[in-house]
């Protein structure tokens, strides 16, 4: 199976690179930095929110594609205070990545997808994107979260007349730069049971919107 995760320099992203190469599968991970080492994994400079990058990095990649993972994210407000943050910096900031950059890397890589068999999309989302849990802070990386499932959602009753099948994760609560050191869940754990959701994606559940552990979400 070929493989293209973006944001797989760090974190869940990079864990499932190194789980998904360790199985077998070709794996492309993009970056922004440098390529960190420890895995057969080949890498590629990406930009998600740079349209121009984007087509670029399909020209260089343009074998079909079996699996398309949209992992690139950030969360830049965590902590904000609603009075002083939030500026509109960190809105386009985080919008530009969050969503644009997921929809402009399915767009640019759907002929490649269009020619494996089978093809899927593994978009990773967060629960804290669900309008039924509003607990307040965090406005932007909730609402790039909320747009990501919609996104999901949407792309997913598009393409399935053509078989490609759209999932929407949660990878819990994890232990990483964004998830902070209290996380409950290890990146090794998350992407295990990530890799087991996208493995059971299909036509049949396109659309499906789920936590690392199988657990159907609310939108």
């Amino acid at each position: 199976m070929r493989c293209i995760i973006t944001g797989a320099s760090r974190g869940i992203g990079l864990e499932l690179a190194r789980q998904l190469s360790a199985r077998g599968d070709g794996v492309v991970g993009t970056t922004t930095g440098p390529a960190p080492g420890g895995a057969d994994v080949t890498w590629d400079q990406l930009d998600v929110t740079d349209a121009d990058a984007v087509r670029g990095f399909a020209a260089r990649h343009a074998e079909p594609l079996d699996l398309l993972i949209c992992n690139a994210g950030v969360y830049l407000d965590k902590l904000q205070d609603l009075d002083t943050g939030f500026d509109a910096a960190m809105w386009a900031q985080t919008l530009a990545v969050n969503v644009t950059g997921v929809f402009l890397t399915v767009q640019a890589m759907l002929p490649q997808l269009r020619h494996a068999p089978a093809a899927r999309i593994a978009i990773i989302s967060s629960q804290m994107g669900r309008s039924s849990n509003a607990p307040g802070g965090s406005f932007i990386y909730r609402a790039s979260k909320a747009a990501a499932i919609n996104l999901g959602r949407n792309l997913a009753a598009e393409l399935k007349p053509e078989d490609i099948a759209v999932g929407i994760y949660h990878p819990g609560w994890v232990q990483t730069d964004m998830g902070g050191k209290a996380a409950d869940l290890t990146p090794a754990a998350s992407a295990a049971g990530l890799i087991e959701r996208f493995d059971m994606l299909s036509p049949a559940t396109t659309g499906c919107f789920e936590t690392w552990d199988g657990q159907a979400l609310p939108y």
